[in-house]
């Protein structure tokens, strides 16, 4: 029998484990008064923000936008969107923060140009596919960026940018409040120069191999949680507004981006 998992490896600095346990046991709790046996008593926190796949023993976890119309296709169902408490969010909305060092002589988006770029991953939404349609729509051909350097993660982005081995990095406006939150010290060499579109927001999902009515038990869950005015602490704890309930073709405008790009005659980030 496959065993199951529940992550939430997308806003997983060390600082906010405690946070993000809380919100699980909140969770769990609610899972378990829907009838489910057995979720999973603990957090994973070896789940990388963008596996090769999301398995089948995956019960919980909450995957950038982007890969799930790519990568991801056919291997989760939809929980819920979380609306956040932070600049540059809307609800069940993100996007994305251009980010530079505060001495840096860089004042506008077009000052980039061949400059060095840390990107966080090319599945990634708010690292590729949003600063993508920003310069898209600036008219931009490429060659824009001098290079363009996979990091692995934002928070590798942020530090290699904050050091100056690179010039600027696209990333998830929530990810830059929770480095404001817990540890402003990494960021405060840095400023924001400019902001991308909006998004539809990280979603929570399961596998595809989950029972569907085990799928309707963890969504009934989760939008209790976002409604019960005793979780409302661990939600704050985590800048979570509410949570509620989307279908695929919320997520829609993000491959329309993609297309959009291409028609603008920028397809690739580059």
């Amino acid at each position: 029998m496959t065993e199951l998992t529940a992550s939430l490896p997308m806003y997983n600095l060390p600082e906010m484990a405690p946070r993000n346990i809380a919100f699980w046991k909140a969770l769990s709790e609610e899972i378990s008064a829907e009838g489910f046996a057995n979720p999973p008593l603990e957090l994973s926190f070896s789940r990388p923000p963008v596996p090769d796949a999301i398995g089948q023993g995956v019960l919980f976890s909450q995957t950038c936008g982007y890969p799930l119309q790519t990568v991801y296709r056919g291997q989760f169902a939809l929980l819920g969107a979380p609306t956040y408490n932070v600049p540059g969010c809307g609800v069940a909305t993100h996007r994305a923060f251009v980010i530079v060092r505060k001495d840096s002589s860089y004042r506008t988006i077009e000052d980039l140009r061949a400059s060095k770029f840390a990107l966080n991953s090319w599945h990634s939404n708010s690292g590729m596919n949003l600063p993508r349609i920003m310069l898209a729509r600036l008219r931009v051909t490429a060659p824009f960026f001098g290079s363009v350097i996979e990091t692995g993660s934002h928070t590798e982005s942020i530090r290699r940018v904050a050091a100056g081995d690179l010039d600027a990095a696209s990333i998830d406006c929530v990810t830059y409040g929770f480095f404001s939150d817990f540890c402003p010290e990494k960021i405060r060499d840095l400023r924001v120069l400019g902001e991308t579109p909006e998004s539809p927001a990280i979603p929570f999902v399961t596998s595809v191999a989950t029972p569907p009515e085990q799928i309707d038990a963890l969504r009934a869950a989760l939008l209790r949680l976002a409604n019960d005015p005793s979780h409302k602490p661990v939600l704050r704890g985590l800048r979570i507004e509410t949570i509620t309930a989307v279908d695929l073709a919320f997520y829609g405008r993000i491959m329309a981006y993609e297309r959009e790009a291409a028609d603008l005659g920028y397809p690739v980030l580059a």
